[in-house]
C-alpha cells in the first residue's frame, strides 16, 4: 500500500480533490491552512491563520499500488501548473 502526500495552495484544493476522484481514489484526507516554509521561501504568519492568504492544504492519499500510476497521471498537470508538491512512501495498516 502507498500514502501520497500532496501539499499545494489551497486555492487549487478544489481542482486536486476532482483529479483525485476522477483518478479513482478509494478517499484522502485533507488539513487546510497548513502554512511552513518552502522552495518559495514564505514563512509561517500570523496573518495566514487568519486570513488564510498564502496557506496551503495538505491531503494524504491512501491506496493500493497499482492506483499510483493513475494518480500521478491526474495530479502532475496540476502540480506542474500551479506549483506544489507530492511524494510517495510505503504504507502498511498498524491493525
Amino acid at each position: 500500500m502507498k500514502r501520497l502526500d500532496l501539499i499545494l495552495s489551497e486555492r487549487e484544493l478544489d481542482k486536486l480533490l476532482e483529479a483525485l476522484d476522477a483518478a479513482g481514489a478509494p478517499g484522502y484526507s485533507v488539513m487546510r491552512h497548513v502554512t511552513g516554509r518552502g522552495r518559495s521561501g514564505s514563512t509561517v504568519s500570523e496573518g495566514m491563520e487568519f486570513s488564510g492568504l498564502g496557506a496551503n492544504a495538505h491531503v494524504i492519499v491512501f491506496c493500493e499500488d497499482a492506483l499510483l500510476p493513475a494518480l500521478r497521471s491526474a495530479v502532475q498537470p496540476l502540480l506542474e501548473y500551479f506549483g506544489g508538491v507530492a511524494y510517495t512512501s510505503e504504507a502498511a495498516p498498524l491493525l
